[in-house]
């Protein structure tokens, strides 16, 4: 028992939304709800697949979506959430409220991901080491004890 791909429906309505619908999809949302996404569509009179209203109505038409650039404490927010959750871009926008998850992840890749990478790397670059060569522990130590007996017998 498999359910049927809902966009291969005939007559299905694919591509850029007109205003005429947004207001379909909003004004049907706002009276009744969004319980059954498969079944709204039919329900308010458009032609189209539910994920694509669902898609349509989360990332676009939700009233409480914030719009426009992304502040700077909203950009170090995702980076620093990026490296304690990776990839869960659902569980990063709960962190922040009126960004979608898609736009955060398109933030991500566009603009944070590289700026990221940077921060990473100069806080990893290694110290460089002085001029002198390196020794071993076992060099140190005779040097060490090598050195004070002759230092100690020379005194005598």
């Amino acid at each position: 028992m498999v359910r049927a791909p809902c966009c291969e429906s005939i007559g299905l309505k694919k591509g850029p939304w007109t205003a005429e619908e947004d207001q379909i999809l909003v004004s049907y949302i706002q009276r009744y709800g969004h319980g059954n996404w498969r079944a709204l569509p039919r329900h308010a009179g458009l032609l189209r697949c539910g994920k694509s209203c669902r898609l349509r109505w989360m990332n676009y038409l939700r009233p409480d979506i914030k719009r426009g650039n992304f502040t700077e404490e909203e950009e170090n927010a995702i980076i620093s959430l990026h490296g304690l959750l990776g990839n869960k871009w659902s569980a990063i926008a709960a962190k922040l409220p009126g960004r979608t998850d898609n736009e955060i992840k398109n933030v991500w890749h566009t603009h944070l991901k590289k700026r990221a990478k940077s921060n990473r790397a100069e806080r990893e670059e290694p110290v460089k080491e002085a001029a002198t060569p390196w020794r071993s522990c076992s060099e140190l130590s005779s040097s060490t004890t090598t050195g004070s007996s002759t230092a100690t017998r020379g005194h005598r």
